[in-house]
């Protein structure tokens, strides 16, 4: 059975598709500035990798288009091959806790909040309907970045704020990542030979959250009512003492705009090094003796080392660590120095295993006292996996 698995941005689309249950990928890629001046799509095929310049007014031609790849690459000769359609959908609130097939009072829910996610709950809709008029007779679903988190108790998840703001205006903390956190715990657990386990899940990537994992189910984790809380991120704040919003409004005139830009998109790496928001570039300005990359790299690893042990104190242990997403499967140095601040939980880091890139692998000693993974994440393969379910 064929599956795609869809990712909507505000300009992009993002897909993969599968032949299920095998779970092999046939063909994958992303269209590129949709309803912008030098859009251009790119797909991965038998490992080529083609780039095509060409006008993408919207969504609806973006899938017209990759239909027609399927069809000229041959991995389908009948659109009515292609059973179902998963979308990725970042904010389902608490409306969902899991994967669904799509109605219109689904779309009108995702349509609700989009509120709590203004660049992404929209395009998502857009995605949807696109793809219903493209490709009608497959079965759509949306699976939700939220819903994995829908396991935390109300303790864990309201913020001590007037209960008024969570009963008229849904204001709790709903957490973000959530398919990536389900697959690497899945994985985990595969590992680990049992599903009675304690995990602690580090998405660390230029978005970044962690979650405390008991027995497969979600009880806490680091981003709130939208993904800009818990960790420092690529260019945003991450926690902070609420109060400075007003005290810098009063300071400087900012608007309540400008002030939601300065914390999404000029805090957190770029910043305090003012250099960039890439892990990269940061690593790159501490080799050149970048005093504020330096800086603001222990500000990044200390947030991480923070979160872990909190989780360590609220899971009562921890049976493995997971590091994934771009930095947490790329970055040997960051994952060292988050390994190094943990030694006093037991954790010994293997240099040469750590040594590695975007490969799944145990990085600490045999004696360290909770091992810890690379386990690249894979949140396509998840929608697939739910879509194929429910189809």
């Amino acid at each position: 059975m064929k599956i795609l698995s869809v990712n909507c941005g505000s300009s992009s689309l993002k897909f993969q598709m599968y032949e299920m249950p095998e779970e092999k990928v046939l063909i994958s890629g992303v269209f590129e500035r949709i309803g912008i001046e030098g859009s251009f799509y790119t797909i991965k095929i038998n490992g080529e990798k083609i780039k095509k310049e060409v006008e993408l007014k919207d969504h609806k031609v973006a899938f017209e288009i990759l239909i027609d790849e399927l069809k000229s690459n041959q991995v389908v000769k009948f659109l009515d091959e292609i059973k179902g359609i998963g979308h990725r959908v970042v904010q389902g609130g608490a409306y969902f806790d899991k994967t669904v097939v799509v109605d219109e009072d689904v779309i009108a829910k995702i349509d609700e909040l989009s509120a709590l996610a203004p660049l992404h709950n929209p395009a998502a809709i857009v995605g949807i309907r696109a793809a219903q008029e493209v490709v009608p007779n497959a079965v759509q679903t949306v699976v939700f970045d939220t819903a994995f988190h829908q396991t935390m108790e109300e303790e864990t998840y309201l913020y001590a704020v007037p209960y008024e703001w969570y009963t008229d205006y849904k204001v709790r903390r709903y957490g973000a990542h959530g398919t990536s956190h389900k697959y690497v715990a899945l994985r985990a657990n595969e590992i680990l030979g049992r599903m009675n386990t304690k995990l602690i899940t580090c998405h660390i990537g230029n978005g970044a959250s962690i979650s405390a994992v008991k027995d497969g189910k979600c009880v806490n984790t680091s981003m709130g009512l939208t993904p800009n809380a818990g960790l420092i991120m690529g260019s945003r704040c991450g926690d902070i003492d609420a109060t400075i919003v007003p005290y810098i409004m009063e300071k400087t005139k900012m608007s309540p705009k400008e002030m939601d830009t300065a914390l999404n998109k000029q805090s957190g790496l770029l910043g305090i090094s003012g250099v960039s928001s890439d892990s990269r570039d940061i690593e790159e300005g501490i080799h050149k003796g970048n005093e504020r990359c330096l800086l603001a790299q222990k500000m990044y690893v200390r947030r991480i080392i923070d979160y872990i042990a909190k989780y360590y104190v609220e899971l009562e242990g921890c049976d493995a660590i997971i590091f994934t997403a771009g930095v947490g499967e790329n970055s040997a140095s960051t994952r060292r120095e988050v390994m190094d601040g943990l030694k006093v939980l037991g954790v010994i880091a293997d240099p040469d295993s750590n040594n590695v890139r975007g490969k799944e692998t145990l990085i600490t000693t045999s004696d360290s006292k909770i091992p810890c993974y690379i386990i690249p994440t894979d949140e396509e393969l998840m929608i697939a996996r739910d879509t194929y379910a429910l189809v």
